[in-house]
């Protein structure tokens, strides 16, 4: 507790900072705007039907893209949007917005947004599309945001290699009616265009998994949360192992997390796979090591009242 309170205390004051950049009116307009946003942020996930939460969606998109156009929006926080992930880049340089749409039972989108930070507030986004319902495969694929396969994003973890940064990213796709999915992708930009996957993986072949894949998925059955976070501690992402509940792997909707972890060590440019990362780690009760508190909304951390933070404050930095 010693410890998280100056933490606390640190993050409280880089948003005290930030928000000072905006002016008292045009704050004013953004929570006006946010107030709106919110019903429509909500009906996109409750509408009664798939016409009421397109309708939603559109509304919310046009509503959402001019309240961006606010100056310097950017370090606005959006608070109320809770069916909204915003995640910002550990070091301020972006912000991504995503969100999933359910069409029908079977047909789930993903939408979003990266926003960029600018020295004089104005807005630069760049708009993600996604295309997996056109991409045979998706664990191959190198995109930019036109090409983007879609995920509601969670946890982003920098790392650097040669002077570049590259930006992890963790996301939830609820998939289909029967499996979900969580997925790791690497994030990089090349001439100020975003590039999604790339060969960032190091995985031993098994007859299961390919050996380099563009980024890292798991499918299991709806519902199932399997844990898929980052240990700062470890400095490892930890995946939780599957099992088919039926002893049919090739099925995915009938995979589960058996308690047990895998992970990756960023080593080298590279996400290295590590097997059982918690083998012979002995814990209270007998039971299994789970590096991360997560709640039941798809692998979101969460706070000590349960409440998700996938807002995260801004870190400072100078232009």
């Amino acid at each position: 507790m010693k410890k998280i309170l100056p933490v606390f205390l640190l993050l409280i004051m880089h948003l005290s900072s930030f928000t000072q950049q905006i002016t008292a009116v045009d704050y004013k307009k953004l929570q006006k705007g946010e107030d709106t946003l919110k019903v429509h942020a909500w009906k996109i996930i409750t509408g009664m039907n798939s016409i009421d939460r397109l309708k939603a969606d559109s509304i919310f998109t046009r509503g959402f893209v001019k309240n961006l156009k606010t100056a310097n929006s950017f370090y606005y926080p959006f608070d109320s949007l809770e069916t909204i992930s915003k995640l910002y880049a550990p070091d301020s340089s972006f912000r991504i917005y995503t969100w999933q749409l359910v069409v029908n039972d079977r047909v789930y989108r993903q939408h979003g947004a990266i926003q960029i930070r600018t020295k004089d507030g104005s807005l630069k986004l760049i708009p993600l599309i996604d295309k997996s319902d056109v991409t045979q495969n998706l664990a191959d694929t190198i995109g930019n945001n036109n090409g983007w396969i879609g995920a509601v994003y969670y946890k982003i973890v920098l790392t650097q290699f040669n002077g570049q940064k590259f930006y992890t990213l963790m996301g939830f796709d609820g998939n289909s009616i029967s499996s979900d999915r969580k997925i790791i992708e690497v994030l990089h930009f090349e001439n100020e265009e975003p590039i999604f996957g790339g060969p960032f993986f190091s995985i031993p072949s098994d007859g299961l998994k390919p050996h380099n894949p563009a980024r890292y998925i798991i499918e299991f059955k709806k519902d199932a949360v399997p844990r898929l976070t980052y240990d700062n501690e470890l400095q490892m992402i930890i995946v939780e192992h599957l099992v088919s509940e039926s002893n049919q792997p090739a099925k995915k909707y009938t995979l589960v997390g058996d308690g047990d972890y895998d992970g990756f060590k960023w080593v080298n440019n590279k996400w290295v796979h590590v097997d059982r990362v918690f083998s012979g780690t002995v814990t209270p009760e007998g039971q299994p090591p789970i590096p991360v508190p997560l709640d039941k909304n798809h692998g979101i951390e969460t706070d000590d009242n349960g409440k998700g933070k996938v807002n995260e404050a801004p870190v400072k930095k100078k232009d």
